[in-house]
Parts: C-alpha cells; sequence; structure tokens
C-alpha cells in the first residue's frame, strides 16, 4: 500500500497562526500534526507517501524534506487548484497508480493509530474502507447514513438536515476502483469535486464500501479550539522524561517532559505539560495541558492550557494566561510606563480577550 496526505489548503480558520504556518506544520505537544500523520502512515508498514501541497509547499517541503528521518520516501503532489478531496485523488493518480492506498488529512488527529485499519484493509477484498465518527455536529462534515445490517445506504456531503451523527473521519482506504469514481462524479454545487460523492459512486456501482465506526477520540484541528483540545489529548498519553535541567527550588510533577537544553528554575510546572528544547521557565508557574515549544522564555508570569510557539517570550505577566495559543517569536510583557495604557501589534484575525 501506499500512503496519501493531504496538506494543502490556507488554514482560515487558524489565522492569525496561519498567515505565517501552514496549519499541518503547527505542533501538538511539540510536534507538528503533518509529522504525527507521517509517523502513524509509517507505523502502519507504508513506506511511500505522497503529500498533497499547495500554496504553502515550500514550507512543507523544507520541513518534512525527502522523509528519510521516519525511514520512508515522500513525493510531493502540487494540486493545481484547492478542488476538492476527490481532485487530490485525482491528480494524485500517476504517484497513486494501481496501488491500494490509506489517504489521510494532514490536520487531523486521532487516537490509537491506523495500524489495525490498514491490517484490517490489507486483508480484506473490500474496495474502500471509511472512518466514522459520532459527532455532535454532524452538518459540518460529510455524513454517512447505514442501512440495518450497517452496510453503508448513501453519503452526504455537510447535509443541512443530517440523516445521522456519523461523520467522515479524514481517513479513507481504496483500491484502484477510485480512479473510476473521481473521472465519473461531477462538481458539487460548491464548485468542487467531494470525495463523498467519490465514495458513494462506489457503493452505487455495488463496490465494496467498509463503514469503520472509530470508538476513541478525533479531532479536525481546523480551529483554534480544536488545537487546544488535540493538545490535552496527546498531552495524556506522552510518556514523560526529563532530559534538561530543573533546579532544587522548583517543583515537577510525574507528568511533565522536559526537552533537552530546557530549564526550570525556582518554578512550579504541572502536567500533563511539555517544555521544548531550549526554554526557560523561570520564576514561574505552567499549569497542566500546555505544551510549550522550543527556545521559549517564561520569567515571571503564569500560564497554563496554552500552546506557546518558539522563540516567543512572555516577561513579568501579573495575570494567568489561560486557554490560548500564542505564536512563534511573539512578546508579550508588563510595563510599568506611565500612563498605563494597553499597548499591541496584532495581525489579521488575532482576538485578545481582557479582564
Amino acid at each position: 500500500m501506499k500512503g496519501l496526505i493531504l496538506s494543502g489548503g490556507k488554514g482560515t480558520r487558524l489565522r492569525p497562526l496561519t498567515h505565517t504556518r501552514a496549519k499541518q506544520l503547527i505542533p501538538v505537544a511539540n510536534e507538528p500534526v503533518l509529522f504525527r500523520v507521517i509517523r502513524a502512515i509509517r507505523d502502519a508498514g507504508i513506506t511511500e507517501i505522497g503529500i498533497v501541497v499547495g500554496d504553502t509547499e515550500p514550507e512543507i517541503r523544507e520541513a518534512v524534506g525527502d522523509g528519510s528521518r521516519w525511514g520512508v520516501a515522500i513525493t510531493y503532489i502540487r494540486q493545481s487548484a484547492p478542488a476538492g478531496l476527490a481532485h487530490a485523488v485525482k491528480e494524485s493518480l500517476p504517484f497513486i497508480g494501481d496501488d491500494r492506498f490509506v489517504m489521510f488529512l494532514g490536520d487531523n488527529v486521532i487516537q490509537g493509530g491506523i495500524s489495525p485499519l490498514i491490517r484490517q484493509f490489507a486483508e480484506s477484498s473490500w474496495n474502500s474502507q471509511i472512518v466514522l465518527k459520532r459527532v455532535p455536529n454532524p452538518s459540518s462534515f460529510g455524513v454517512a447514513e447505514l442501512n440495518a445490517d450497517g452496510s453503508i445506504k448513501r453519503l452526504i456531503e455537510k447535509p443541512k438536515n443530517p440523516p445521522s451523527d456519523l461523520a467522515l473521519v479524514g481517513i479513507y482506504m481504496f483500491d484502484q476502483h477510485i480512479r473510476e469514481a473521481v473521472h465519473a462524479i461531477q462538481p458539487s454545487g460548491r464548485g468542487e469535486l467531494e470525495i463523498t460523492d467519490a465514495i458513494q459512486w462506489l457503493v452505487t456501482q455495488g463496490y465494496a464500501v467498509h463503514p469503520y465506526v472509530h470508538e476513541g477520540w478525533w479531532i479536525d484541528t481546523g480551529k483554534g479550539v480544536d488545537m487546544l483540545t488535540a493538545n490535552d489529548h496527546v498531552l495524556e498519553e506522552l510518556k514523560p522524561t526529563i532530559a534538561g535541567t530543573v533546579d532544587a527550588a522548583s517543583s515537577v510533577d510525574p507528568r511533565v517532559t522536559v526537552e533537552a537544553g530546557a530549564e526550570i528554575i525556582n518554578s512550579i510546572v504541572r502536567g500533563p505539560t511539555i517544555i521544548g528544547e531550549g526554554a526557560r521557565i523561570v520564576n514561574s508557574y505552567v499549569g497542566p495541558f500546555t505544551s510549550i515549544y522550543h527556545h521559549v522564555v517564561i520569567e515571571n508570569s503564569e500560564i497554563e492550557h496554552a500552546i506557546v510557539l518558539e522563540h516567543t517570550q512572555i516577561l513579568n505577566v501579573g495575570a494567568r494566561i489561560q486557554d490560548s495559543l500564542i505564536g512563534r517569536e511573539a512578546i508579550v510583557q508588563h510595563t510599568v510606563r506611565r500612563p498605563a495604557t494597553l499597548q499591541m501589534h496584532l495581525g489579521d484575525y488575532s482576538q485578545v480577550d481582557l479582564p
């Protein structure tokens, strides 16, 4: 089998972070989501992986490289236009050939990996397998309606009146018949070739499409709150290690990971939390469910349930920072200048909540 990762898209719901970074490279628990997807596919025994890219191709190429660090071979596939998931498959056919493949959206995080699913599909005679998850807001997703025997009755893309709460998770497996499907369907009302229409075509033509209902957690990291939720889940799965230094005046609980070169000085850190390489936590409190990326400095401040990207400084902030995403090379600091005003340099789509 081969792997196909969709890593185009502009990540408009994650602005302003995605004005300067591909959304798939924003980290959860200090690892870019795209890297987690590559590892999940590699761990399933797949070593040939195509990554479908768009305008953020240069940044993704620079971050991922040729895949050798994971023991895989990466092929980059430039999608000519953001015209739907089935369109991405259509433009990836020269890479896929007649092989079976798994398609994974590059901004999705799922509990437990995909090795059992890949093994199940590889050992079956199915033409496709789709992953479903019960969600509270099915109208935001492609939705599957099942027959009484558990087989697929129909698939609908973002229905106004969903026939079920079973959303299509961004993981799909196909054999060579998907080639016929993506050539047979027409653009939807959104002007896109929908993967739901392609799968529906397979069902209508009598091909075997197996639905798998995932019982664990799954997060589409499309919005800030979703990033924080994914970060929560992944932090809970980490096996904590202390590779940096913690001084005698600090209190670090057993659920904290401190990466190489990080320093914790006269501070309290409660987990699950990760402190990145080369970071400095001085006279501060870092609360649970926080990811501090590499070379961040936090001094005389408090923060919890947050993601802080690299080279950011949080200095002398009197109020606790909470439920926050802070981008790279940002400066958050308290000043004693008079008059006591708020001074900000914020990008488009920023949000600041003041007490």
